[in-house]
């Protein structure tokens, strides 16, 4: 048996890509999930799910905790439990790659930016969210209102099923509307900020926005 085809894949995609038709309503719908062509410019579709990551799957600590800090007034320290006790959502969206494969149809579920921002409390003079993860100090950079769209999420599942380290759990999370990049994988930290400050792939020639319809790959 070959350990590498498609039928030994849990997350490998048989048939058409999920349009969502049979969700719940509470799911909630990422809206370029209703686009008639769901696949950006110069992007193909993936049947799998590949991983990527700029330095390797870092060893996550068992203790694992997400902090919530910067332009906030009530700074926010959640421990796996915590987290997983505050209110849950689910969201369909696309999985855009900044490397030309787009997977599509994914179900995420964890917790809503909106929610937990509204439990810090952002402060007036925040404007931009860098994102942390536990991989070498990772950062990424995002305005504070793509943060706040309604599809994005810190995600703990993935199509039901528990999000392995390789692909960035415990906790990961989901910006669906920018290029996958900036959906941090091994999530530790959201920090507020009043200045932009480019993280890793951005300091490196990727774009700033990263939108994939527009095509921001590289600088700007």
């Amino acid at each position: 048996m070959d350990p590498y085809s498609p039928s030994n894949d849990d997350k490998y995609q048989h048939g058409n890509a999920p349009d969502g038709g049979e969700l719940a309503d509470d799911v909630i719908i990422s809206p370029d999930t209703l686009r008639e062509n769901r696949i950006p410019p110069n992007q193909s579709r993936t049947r799998k799910w590949p991983v990527l990551d700029a330095t390797g799957t870092p060893q996550v600590p068992d203790n694992w905790e997400l902090k919530v800090f910067g332009l906030v007034d009530n700074p926010l320290s959640l421990s796996m439990k915590a987290f997983q006790a505050e209110p849950r959502v689910k969201v369909f969206a696309d999985f855009h790659c900044v490397t030309q494969w787009s997977r599509l149809g994914n179900l995420w579920e964890g917790v809503s930016s909106n929610h937990l921002l509204e439990r810090a409390g952002v402060q007036n003079t925040a404007k931009y969210v860098i994102l942390h993860g536990y991989d070498n100090g990772w950062t990424t950079n995002l305005p504070l209102a793509d943060f706040l769209q309604a599809d994005v999420l810190l995600a703990d599942l993935h199509d039901g099923q528990p999000i392995n380290a390789d692909h960035g759990g415990p906790v990961r999370a989901m910006v669906p509307q920018l290029y996958a990049w900036k959906s941090a994988k091994w999530i530790c930290g959201i920090e507020l900020v009043a200045e932009d400050q480019p993280g890793y792939w951005e300091r490196g020639g990727y774009h700033n926005h990263g939108d994939p319809w527009k095509e921001e790959r590289w600088g700007g």
